[in-house]
């Protein structure tokens, strides 16, 4: 059997792409390509993973600079042609789309072309491409309840996001994490977070009570401020201070979620299903410069749950710190937001998913 797996753009495509084509490849499945966007994080993270990719010259529609979409149009018609070209030499038995750029031009051609499609949406407010594509697909592998607002009820599949499998077990894990980062046992651990890139608001509202900071004795931060902000938090007064750790990224998400008490980050879909799975008290501070404002629709779906705490980015200067502070003495409520975030988690996301299309690729499903 032959899978196509198409996406990217960001971690949040690529990672849970990664996770499939892992499960697929643990049941037998060997014959994989990726097929991403020209410059995208998956033209690195892919072959990193072992997997042979494809890229191709095609970038979103920009809604605000428009001027940038000149020549939108020639870019996906070359994309259309090098993809059908891609799926005549490898012919693929399944096609699965994760969202982004590269899975538009890729799944059209499937589609046309009569081979099964299949879409896996990470976020509770699908991307337009997988709301596009989603109408001639077979099956489409959702992470949300009440996404029939977006797609065929009859195709759906809420599976979650599939993960790396190293965050399902952390146990025993907290000794090595301390050793990892540098941390001490005695003290609780808040990990900030935001992502690779890292996260303005997230960073600003740390500095913002830096005064207030230095003072803790009991409380110590782990915090990723991201690459292009390391220069400037790495060489500042607090991360001078024994119990703050600068980071510009974290090699080791797993160590980093063990050694957490509390977990301070942004609301991206695979962020949250992580969280899920390691069911850890979290404080989502939603990204406003996402499409859709798809980032407080999925915090939401965690508050409406009562299984984590929204902060807004207007208000994160002066409540993100005090509310992690009270939390972290507040055990009932800690333990509270840890086991309903549990509840929601869906550990054998990446083998229901795998299961499936294999089932599409045989045609018994």
């Amino acid at each position: 059997m032959k899978i196509i797996i198409s996406g990217g753009g960001t971690g949040g495509h690529v990672y849970p792409a990664i996770a499939i084509a892992n499960a697929l490849k643990e049941k037998g499945i060997k014959d994989i390509l990726f097929v991403g966007a020209e410059g995208k994080l998956e033209m690195e993270k892919v072959p990193k993973a072992g997997y042979k990719i494809e890229g191709l010259d095609i970038q979103g529609f920009h809604r605000t600079r428009k001027w940038r979409n000149i020549l939108f149009p020639f870019r996906l018609i070359k994309s259309l042609m090098k993809a059908r070209k891609i799926i005549d030499k490898f012919g693929p038995d399944v096609v699965v789309g994760v969202g982004g750029y590269a899975s538009g031009p890729v799944l059209r051609m499937a589609q046309r072309k009569g081979i099964s499609t299949v879409i896996q949406e990470q976020n509770s407010y699908p991307g337009i491409t997988n709301k596009l594509l989603a109408k001639k697909a077979i099956k489409i592998f959702v992470a949300y309840d009440r996404m029939e607002r977006f797609f065929d009820r009859a195709k759906m599949l809420v599976t979650g996001n599939p993960v790396r499998t190293d965050l399902l077990d952390l146990s025993g894990a907290r000794a090595e994490s301390y050793n990892h980062f540098g941390l001490d046992s005695a003290k609780k651990t808040v990990f900030l977070t935001g992502g690779s890139l890292g996260a303005k608001a997230i960073n600003q509202a740390v500095a913002f009570q830096k005064e207030f900071i230095s003072y803790l004795e009991d409380v110590q931060f782990l915090w990723q401020v991201g690459k292009i902000y390391y220069d400037e938090y790495s060489n500042g007064e607090l991360a001078q201070l024994e119990h703050i750790h600068v980071l510009p990224f974290v090699d080791r998400m797993d160590l980093a979620y063990a050694a957490a008490d509390l977990v301070v980050c942004r609301a991206g879909a695979l962020t949250i299903s992580e969280l899920t799975l390691v069911a850890k008290p979290t404080i989502l501070l939603p990204s406003p410069n996402v499409a859709e404002d798809h980032q407080t629709k999925n915090a939401m779906a965690l508050v409406e749950s009562n299984a984590a705490i929204l902060i807004k980015d207007e208000n994160a200067n002066k409540e993100m710190i005090p509310q992690a502070l009270s939390l972290l003495g507040d055990e009932l409520q800690m333990q509270l937001l840890s086991d309903n975030i549990k509840k929601l988690g869906k550990p054998d996301a990446r083998d229901v998913i795998a299961d499936t299309i294999i089932k599409i690729g045989r045609n018994e499903a």
